[in-house]
């Protein structure tokens, strides 16, 4: 035996739709860069040369999947994700 709701739809609807993709392109980054730091920096602070073929890559993701996602890009976005790559080198002090 169902209860018919007259039609109704589910009762509490989802307001949001996911991340947005630029987002996930900056955890990305940040990640990436912290791994790679962790991975390819001595107690000397020498930087390995190996991180930066790493760092060229993350680069080519980054415009990989802003091409990808052109049509999600709005001037929020794109403030958010200048913020984020000027947060970046903050973490090269923290190590």
């Amino acid at each position: 035996m169902s209860i018919d709701r007259g039609g109704a739809g589910p009762v509490f609807k989802r307001r949001h739709f996911g991340n947005p993709q630029v987002f996930n392109v900056i955890v990305t980054n940040y990640v990436v860069v912290f791994f790679g730091l962790m991975l390819f920096v001595n107690s000397k602070h020498h930087i390995h040369w190996f991180f930066w073929v790493v760092m060229g890559v993350l680069a080519a993701y980054n415009v990989f999947m802003i091409y990808r996602h052109r049509d999600e890009i709005t001037l929020v976005s794109i403030i958010a994700y200048i913020i984020g790559l000027a947060g970046l080198p903050l973490i090269f002090l923290m190590v």
